[in-house]
């Protein structure tokens, strides 16, 4: 990395600033219909595999944009996409605050996924090119944990905002917020240092461009890392992103406020495990071990969901800020992708590792509510569906399996030393 002046110093950090800042938001509208759930089944009527697929939407744009992100963070760069996407998940959360139906509330749902599909993997590419590789892991964490305040604010604040004047008028806000950071983008964030002044148009080689992605596929240290992201974040995004209070609510008997800091807490130990995991791994230089544990962790704790055993408040709590802890392990992915491939291609490799845990959300969250639905006795309360312990057991199996599939993925990860070891054939 070429050595940087003052200037480009500052630059730097007023980039990073900007796309975490905007990462806060995309984990806001990642895990939002899971602090509002009662609320949306009432406005818009739906049953569980009808609130699911709502909730799936995100996933499926966020997942089908990864692979295509990754290649426009290498080629248009970061600054380009992230305005972009700052202006096209703005318009679609002013849609989704004011959309009268649930077919209305899908369209604004997918311009949210369009548009909050790129901020990741444009940050990831900003610390690439712009700061040292052996600080990689810790600064990823370090934005993971600004960006999880997003998920904070979507758990227990949420839950209170929407009570006292209405969700509709939260989503319509966060559109304004986005189309500021939108503009602050475009004028503070430059791509590469050498561009601090005046970014030139990168020019796009579709042959290069194609060459590289199927480099990164085809390279089977890659899989791993796709393996225990797909397993970790599907089973996170499936669970707390919709149906986490709903299912303390009628399983655990708790009231809408405890359940939602239960998920405040999952995500808050998710924050707060993300810096300290990256930390750890980038001082004692390996990676492989602390997957192997936290995916393990992890397990243990969705079995004793899975159980449905009746917990004292306190237990409840720590397990919840637990398997946030646990859940941070996925961080490490990014960089086990990474450093396994050319280091020109980190855009494409980080969103290849990406991709799998959206994908999971994608296809289990409508999966959990269409099992849930199955057993279904016809119950209601407060209008909407109610649902006994065997049918969320049903849909906590499903989740179950996909954090399994991460435990063992662990094992296959490719121990790189936390430095790039890609060497061309």
């Amino acid at each position: 990395m070429q050595h940087l002046n003052p200037e480009q110093m500052r630059r730097r950090w007023f980039a990073l600033g900007i796309a975490a800042t905007a990462f806060v938001l995309s984990f806001f509208q990642r895990f939002a219909p899971a602090g509002i759930a009662q609320d949306l089944a009432v406005s818009f009527q739906t049953s569980a595999a009808s609130l699911g697929v709502l909730a799936a939407t995100y996933f499926y744009v966020y997942t089908v944009m990864q692979i295509p992100t990754g290649i426009l963070a290498d080629t248009l760069g970061p600054r380009r996409i992230l305005m972009m996407g700052g202006i096209i998940g703005g318009l679609g959360s002013f849609l989704f605050g004011f959309a009268p139906s649930l077919e209305w509330a899908l369209i604004g749902r997918t311009l949210v996924g369009l548009g909050v599909s790129v901020t990741f993997i444009a940050m990831l590419k900003l610390i690439a090119v712009w700061f040292e590789e052996n600080r990689f892991a810790t600064l990823v964490g370090v934005c993971m944990l600004i960006g999880n305040l997003g998920s904070v604010l979507a758990g227990a604040p949420l839950s209170a905002l929407a009570q006292a004047s209405g969700w509709r008028d939260v989503f319509i806000a966060v559109g304004c917020i986005s189309l500021v950071l939108s503009l602050a983008c475009w004028i503070i964030v430059r791509d590469r240092p050498d561009s601090a002044g005046n970014t030139p148009h990168p020019r796009f080689d579709r042959t290069v461009v194609l060459t590289g992605l199927l480099a990164v596929i085809r390279n089977r240290a890659t899989w791993p890392a796709v393996l225990v992201n797909t397993g970790m974040t599907g089973a996170f995004f499936t669970f707390a992103g919709l149906w986490a209070t709903p299912y303390l609510m009628q399983v655990h008997g708790l009231t809408r406020s405890i359940a939602a800091t239960h998920l405040s807490l999952w995500f808050g130990g998710f924050a707060i495990g993300c810096f300290f995991i990256g930390t750890l791994s980038d001082r004692i230089g390996r990676r492989k071990p602390v997957l192997i544990i936290t995916s393990h962790l992890y397990v243990a704790i969705w079995l004793i969901f899975l159980s449905g055993v009746p917990m004292p408040l306190w237990l409840s709590y720590s397990l919840f800020g637990l398997i946030g802890l646990s859940t941070a392990g996925c961080s490490l992915t990014w960089a086990c992708a990474k450093e396994v491939n050319p280091p020109l291609l980190s855009g494409m490799s980080t969103s290849v590792a990406n991709m799998g845990g959206f994908l999971a959300a994608a296809i289990f969250q409508p999966l959990f509510g269409w099992v849930i639905d199955l057993g279904w006795k016809g119950e209601m309360l407060a209008g909407a569906r109610f649902y006994d312990i065997e049918s969320w057991r049903g849909g906590l199996i499903v989740v179950t399996l996909c954090a399994t599939m991460a435990a063992v993925g662990s094992w296959r990860i490719v121990e790189t030393g936390c430095r790039n070891i890609w060497k061309p054939a």
